[in-house]
C-alpha cells in the first residue's frame, strides 16, 4: 500500500580536487539523510568532481565514466547501505569522443531504476557545457521508486517550463533538479542576487504550474579556474517548493548540508483540484511550441 508521503533529502556540499574524497562525503551524507528519515536522496550535479566546465580542456574528459564505472560502483554501495534510492549525477562516457552530462536513478538494493541524460547544454562564460557534453537523447525522466514517482532534470533544465511540463506530464510527484550553479569572479554581488532570486523563482514557479514538488541540490564552496578561465562561488542554496511555491525548506549559501522535506500526496491532490491546470490545457492550440521561434 502507498504511503500518503515520504521524505526526501537534498545533499549540499562543497567539492574537493579527489573524486574518491567526493564520493565519500557524498556516501557520508546519504547515510546522514537516511539516519534523518529520508528514504529518496539526490546529489549535486556532477557530484564526483570539480565544475570542469568553467575552461576548455581535453584532459578533463578523463574523468568521464560509463554507467559500469567505479564511481557509480560506490554510489550503488551507498544507496545499498542507506536502504535509500539515490539520485547520481555523472560525467557520463558513452564512447569513444561521445560525452553527456547525465544522471542515474538508483534503487535500495543498488539497482539501475533510471537513467537521463541532460537536455539542454549551455554555453556561457564559465559554463562552457558545449565543449565537453551531448544534448541527451533519452527523454524526461519520472521513474517509480519504492517511495513515489520522482522526476530528474539537471540544472540548465530548469529554465525550460517544457521540461518541467513533461516530467509532471510523465507522472512525477517530486523533480529533483541536481544543480552547479554561481557567481562569477568578475560578477557583482548584485548580479549575483538578481541570478539567485531568478534561479529561485522559475523553480517555485514550475512547482506552482505543474501542481508537485520541485527540489533543486546545488554544490557550494569556490572553485577557482585554471586556464585563464573565471573561478566559480556556488552558492549552495539548496531548496524544496511545494506545489503552492512555498518554500517548505532551503539551505544556506556555504554549509554542507542535508536538506529534508516532505512529498505529500494530499497537498499535490488539494492544490490540482484547486488549480487543474492540467484539466485546462489546450493542447491541440500548442502545435507552434515545436517551432523554434514564430512562425
Amino acid at each position: 500500500m502507498t504511503k500518503d508521503s515520504f521524505t526526501i533529502g537534498l545533499v549540499q556540499y562543497a567539492m574537493a580536487e579527489d573524486a574518491n574524497a567526493n564520493l565519500e562525503t557524498a556516501a557520508r551524507l546519504v547515510r546522514r539523510a537516511s539516519e534523518a528519515g529520508a528514504s529518496v536522496v539526490c546529489l549535486p550535479e556532477l557530484c564526483a568532481t570539480p565544475y570542469f566546465c568553467k575552461t576548455h580542456d581535453e584532459s578533463s574528459f578523463a574523468l568521464a565514466e560509463g554507467l559500469d564505472g567505479p564511481g557509480l560502483g560506490r554510489m550503488a554501495k551507498a544507496a545499498r547501505e542507506a536502504g535509500v534510492t539515490l539520485v547520481v549525477p555523472f560525467f557520463e562516457r558513452r564512447a569513444p569522443g561521445l560525452y553527456h552530462n547525465s544522471a542515474v536513478v538508483l534503487s535500495p538494493d543498488g539497482g539501475l531504476l533510471g537513467h537521463y541524460r541532460k537536455l539542454h547544454i549551455p554555453e556561457d562564460p564559465g559554463f562552457h557545457e558545449k565543449y565537453y557534453f551531448t544534448p541527451g537523447d533519452l527523454g524526461v525522466l519520472a521513474v517509480d521508486t519504492p517511495a513515489g514517482r520522482i522526476g530528474v532534470l539537471i540544472c540548465w533544465d530548469q529554465w525550460f517550463p517544457e521540461a518541467a511540463r513533461l516530467t509532471a506530464l510523465a507522472g512525477a510527484e517530486v523533480i529533483f533538479y541536481p544543480t552547479a550553479i554561481g557567481r562569477l569572479e568578475s560578477e557583482s554581488p548584485q548580479q549575483a542576487a538578481e541570478m539567485r532570486a531568478a534561479w529561485q523563482v522559475v523553480q517555485r514557479g514550475h512547482a506552482v504550474a505543474n501542481g508537485l514538488y520541485v527540489a533543486a541540490v546545488n554544490r557550494t564552496g569556490f572553485e577557482p579556474s585554471s586556464g585563464g578561465g573565471e573561478g566559480v562561488d556556488f552558492w549552495g542554496g539548496s531548496f524544496v517548493a511545494d506545489p503552492m511555491g512555498v518554500l517548505i525548506a532551503e539551505a544556506t549559501a556555504d554549509d554542507e548540508t542535508v536538506l529534508l522535506a516532505t512529498v505529500d500526496r494530499a497537498r499535490i491532490e488539494s492544490v490540482r483540484r484547486t488549480w487543474p491546470f492540467l484539466r485546462d490545457r489546450r493542447v491541440e492550440a500548442y502545435g507552434g511550441l515545436l517551432a523554434r521561434f514564430g512562425s
